[in-house]
């Protein structure tokens, strides 16, 4: 959004950069630029134009490096939910550096859904509950969500959960889904399906539960000792594990599906695979 700027990067002066710019619009007849007031911003055929312009030199960019002599020490970008990344991926790169020295990542976590076909990115870790149509991939594992809570929390409250309804008794932590998917594995989902089993559960509404927008806020809080939290059984996985976090209760409720997926003949298809194949077996 800076002529000056993109005339800096390119080694050129701003008047070249105006004069291609002013060539483009008139090939396309209309403009692509609103100038006045600045900073400059796209109108809405630039928009439409950029991300294809944008994937374009990507792509350039992605099959000049396969066929260069460091084609192997290309980074692979792979795309994934902040949680997945943060408490999953990243405590295992050190097994990706030991099995793949000569392919660097480069991991970019976000909850938003990154469009392969821009180039953002190489792959992504897809958290859905099918398979994107529109990519290629596979599914690599899937989740499960149940009450999970630090067991200094039980220790210190001291009360024993013999049944669904004795987790009423703790706070019970929350996060937002960013899909709004209505059968996501909420606490209402869980009290509801727990109250098909027993009907003596009361209705709540306490107003010292706790509520994050980010799910990694509601795990460091569950690890805190703040409550309990409906939790992927993989996210939290570590954890479960070393025993710094503990299943509350045993009824469950079924995720979603951790998919790797890349658009349709991407060039550096051998460097997917064997990050998927890698995926599937630290797993």
């Amino acid at each position: 959004m800076s002529f000056r700027e993109a005339a800096n990067e390119l080694g050129v002066t701003p008047t070249a950069i105006s004069h291609q710019i002013r060539l483009l619009e008139e090939i396309c007849g209309q403009p692509l630029f609103r100038r006045r007031p600045r900073p400059v911003a796209l109108t809405t055929a630039g928009e439409r134009l950029f991300p294809v312009i944008r994937s374009g030199f990507d792509t350039f960019a992605s099959a000049i490096a396969s066929v260069s002599p460091r084609a192997g020490q290309k980074r692979l970008r792979v795309t994934s939910p902040n949680a997945f990344a943060s408490r999953w991926l990243v405590p295992r790169l050190a097994k990706w550096r030991e099995a793949h020295p000569k392919i660097p990542l480069e991991i970019i976590g976000t909850d938003a859904v990154v469009d392969l076909r821009t180039g953002e990115a190489d792959i992504a870790i897809r958290y859905a509950r099918r398979m994107p149509l529109e990519l290629s991939g596979k599914e690599i594992f899937r989740d499960t969500f149940f009450p999970v809570c630090s067991p200094e929390l039980l220790v210190r409250e001291g009360q024993r959960i013999d049944r669904a309804a004795d987790l009423l008794r703790y706070p019970l932590i929350h996060f937002d889904w960013m899909n709004r998917d209505r059968d996501a594995p909420t606490w209402s989902r869980w009290l509801a399906t727990a109250r098909s089993i027993d009907p003596g559960i009361p209705e709540t509404n306490k107003s010292w539960d706790l509520s994050f927008r980010e799910e990694l806020h509601a795990i460091d809080a569950v690890s805190a000792g703040e409550g309990i939290a409906m939790l992927s059984d993989i996210v939290v996985g570590r954890e479960l594990k070393s025993g710094v976090l503990v299943r509350a209760h045993d009824l469950s409720l079924p995720g979603y599906g951790f998919y790797v997926v890349h658009v349709p003949d991407h060039p550096e298809q051998p460097s997917i695979d064997a990050f998927s194949a890698w995926l599937r077996s630290v797993g």
